[in-house]
């Protein structure tokens, strides 16, 4: 069976794979506690408590905004992939029991509800 899922990856995909890998360590947590513990003194610098909450809140909107979008991406992917595996998995189990039917007619209902279940649909014959 042919896989439906090609390798080749466009570059935003790349790029979006790239920064889910990057965001996802230990040390980038590290990282965004750091600029908050950076950012938290600076309220005796600034002017007034409006800026220095505006600075923050306004980093960590851009962020946030940004990462979702990147992390939806690959989220995305790893579900259409796994999905291709299961219907996969499903269309063998199929395949599987329609053989194993003229020995079990009964597998013949389990496996048209199997197919049914997994929105398999069914292939036109050629004989």
């Amino acid at each position: 069976m042919p896989s439906e899922v090609g390798n080749h990856l466009g570059v935003f995909d790349r790029f979006a794979t790239q920064a889910s890998n990057f965001v996802s360590r230990a040390w980038f947590f590290v990282l965004c506690v750091l600029l908050v513990v950076i950012w938290a003194p600076s309220v005796l610098v600034l002017p007034d408590i409006d800026t220095w909450q505006l600075i923050i809140n306004t980093v960590t909107t851009i962020v946030t905004f940004l990462l979702v979008a990147l992390l939806q991406n690959t989220q995305k992917r790893a579900d259409d992939a796994v999905q291709h595996k299961l219907n996969a998995i499903a269309e063998g189990l199929s395949a599987m029991m329609d053989r194993l039917a003229r020995d079990h007619p009964e597998l013949r209902d389990d496996r048209d509800e199997l197919r049914q279940a997994v929105g398999l649909e069914e292939r036109e014959s050629a004989e």
